[in-house]
C-alpha cells in the first residue's frame, strides 16, 4: 500500500472516529438539556397547582375546573384517590389515557417510552390534615423533542458524510502535493539506475515543507558526494594505469633486449637484468601501495588501543636508524609518557609514510616532536631536505602526485604515501597540516584527539 492511500485511510479513520463520538455527544447531550428543561416545567406546574387551596380539599378533587386551566396538549393529568380511582382527568391522548392510575403515598417521576417515544411523568401525593387524600399524576409526551431529534440526526449525518468526503478529497489532494516530491526522488533514483547518470532533484523552496527540503539536500548531498567518489575512481584508475604503465614498458623492453642481443652481450644482459629487477620492485612497492590505499578506504579500518606514542616513535625512529643509517631524534617535554587511543599498527605506518619522505628528500637529521595540550596529541616530522614549492602544497595528498616526478622515479616513491597518511588522520578525527619552503626543509604536523 503506498504512503497517500495510507495516510489518506489513516486520517479518514480518524475523522470517522471522532465524528462519531461528537455526534453521540451532541445527541446525548440534546436530549439531557430538553428532558431536563422539560422535567423542570412540570415541576413548576406541579408546585402552581399544589398552591391551590382547592386541591387539598377532598370535595374539590373531583371539579373539572382544578384541572382544566393547567391542561396542555399531549398531556394527560389525573387525580387517583385512595381506592385507585380516578376522580378527575384532563387529556385527550388515547395511549396517556390507556394508563393504569396508580395510588402512590410517595412522590415519584421518571421516563418511558410509548411505541418509541419518550413519555415524562410525575406523581405527587395530595394531603389533607396531614393525611393522603389522592395522587396526582401527570404526563407528557416529547413529542417535539423526538421531532427535534430526527431533525438532528438528519442534520448531523449530512454533514458528517460532508466532512468525510471533503476530508477525502483534501487528504488525497495534500498528500498528493505531499508525496510528489518523494515521487520524484523515486522517479530519479531509477532514471539514474538505468541511465547510469547521477543527477540531483530541483525543487521550488516556498512549495515544500522543511523536511522534505532537507530530505531533498541530503539526496542532493549523496550524489554530489557519488559523483566525486566516482571521479576519484576513475582518476585512481587513469593514475593507476599511467603509474603501472612505465615499469611494464621498461620491463618488455627490456626483455625484448635480451631476446635479441642478451645471449652474445654479457653487457645489455646485465644491465637488461638490473633495469627488469628495479622496475620489477617499483612495481611490487606500487601494487603495495595501491592495496594499503584501498584497504584505507574502508570505514572500519581502525582497532582501537590504548598505547605510549613516545614509545612508539622511538621504536620507529630506531628500526629506520638501522634500515638507512640515519639520525632521527625523538622529542618530547620532559620525557614524559604520552598515552593515546588510536590503532597502534596504522599509527605506526604513519610515521613511517613522515619518515620515509624525510630520509628520501633530506641529508640531515630528522627530528620527531611530540606533545600533549587540552587532550590532543600533536607530533611532527621535521626535516632540512630541499623544501616544497608553495604552489605544490594544495596537491600533496592527492594519489599519484609526486613534486618532482624525476626525482620521485629515482626514490622510488609512487605518490601514494601521503594520500594513506592523510587516510590515517581522518579516520581518527585528526588534522594534518604541511609547512615548508624551498631548500629550507618541511614539518609535516599531525593533531589527534587523545579518546581516553
Amino acid at each position: 500500500m503506498t504512503l497517500r492511500r495510507r495516510f489518506t485511510f489513516f486520517t479518514i479513520f480518524w475523522l470517522i472516529f471522532i465524528l462519531i463520538l461528537f455526534n453521540i455527544f451532541v445527541y446525548l447531550f440534546v436530549i439531557k438539556i430538553t428532558i431536563r428543561s422539560e422535567d423542570q416545567l412540570l415541576t413548576n406546574k406541579v408546585n402552581i397547582l399544589l398552591e391551590d387551596p382547592r386541591i387539598n380539599d377532598p370535595d374539590q378533587l373531583a371539579n373539572m375546573d382544578l384541572l382544566r386551566d393547567y391542561y396542555n396538549v399531549s398531556e394527560l393529568m389525573r387525580i387517583v384517590d385512595m381506592n385507585g380511582k380516578v376522580v378527575n382527568t384532563q387529556g385527550s391522548d388515547p395511549e396517556l389515557l390507556a394508563l393504569k392510575p396508580d395510588f402512590s403515598t410517595r412522590h415519584d417521576t421518571g421516563m418511558f417510552f410509548i411505541d418509541g417515544r419518550r413519555v415524562l411523568y410525575m406523581k405527587v401525593p395530595l394531603f389533607h390534615n396531614n393525611e393522603v387524600i389522592g395522587t396526582l399524576e401527570l404526563y407528557r409526551k416529547l413529542t417535539l423533542l423526538d421531532s427535534y431529534l430526527k431533525v438532528l440526526v438528519i442534520a448531523l449525518t449530512i454533514t458528517s458524510i460532508g466532512a468525510i468526503l471533503f476530508a477525502i478529497f483534501g487528504t488525497y489532494w495534500f498528500t498528493s502535493r505531499l508525496t510528489s516530491p518523494i515521487q520524484h526522488m523515486v522517479q530519479t533514483m531509477r532514471e539514474i539506475d538505468r541511465s547510469g547518470k547521477l543527477r540531483k532533484i530541483e525543487l521550488a523552496q516556498r512549495d515544500q515543507s522543511a523536511e522534505l527540503l532537507q530530505l531533498a539536500r541530503a539526496f542532493n548531498q549523496m550524489i554530489d558526494r557519488l559523483d566525486r567518489t566516482f571521479e576519484r575512481q576513475k582518476q585512481f584508475v587513469a593514475d593507476a594505469s599511467h603509474e603501472l604503465k612505465t615499469p611494464l614498458t621498461v620491463i618488455s623492453s627490456y626483455a625484448g633486449m635480451l631476446k635479441r642481443w642478451g645471449r652474445d652481450d654479457a653487457n645489455i644482459r646485465d644491465e637488461a637484468i638490473e633495469a627488469i629487477g628495479k622496475e620489477s620492485q617499483r612495481l611490487q612497492n606500487l601494487t603495495k601501495s595501491m592495496l594499503q590505499l584501498a584497504q584505507a578506504e574502508q570505514e572500519d579500518w581502525l582497532k582501537l588501543e590504548t598505547f605510549n606514542l613516545v614509545q612508539l616513535a622511538d621504536e620507529t625512529a630506531d628500526m629506520l636508524h638501522m634500515t638507512f643509517q640515519r639520525m632521527i631524534r625523538v622529542h618530547t617535554p620532559s620525557k614524559q609518557d604520552i598515552k593515546l587511543s588510536a590503532d597502534k599498527e596504522k599509527i605506526r605506518q604513519l610515521l613511517v609514510i613522515l619518515l620515509d619522505n624525510a630520509i628520501k628528500y633530506s641529508k640531515e637529521p630528522i627530528d620527531i616532536s611530540l606533545s600533549l595540550h587540552k587532550n590532543v596529541v600533536r607530533f611532527s616530522v621535521t626535516d632540512k631536505g630541499i623544501g616544497i614549492p608553495e604552489d605544490e602544497m594544495p596537491y600533496l595528498f592527492e594519489r599519484f602526485y609526486r613534486v618532482d616526478g624525476a626525482r620521485s622515479r629515482t626514490t622510488g616513491g609512487v605518490g601514494l604515501g601521503l594520500s594513506i597518511a592523510k587516510r590515517i588522520v581522518d579516520l581518527h578525527d585528526g588534522q594534518i597540516d604541511v609547512f615548508s619552503k624551498p631548500d629550507q626543509g618541511t614539518t609535516i604536523s599531525i593533531a589527534l584527539p587523545q579518546r581516553k
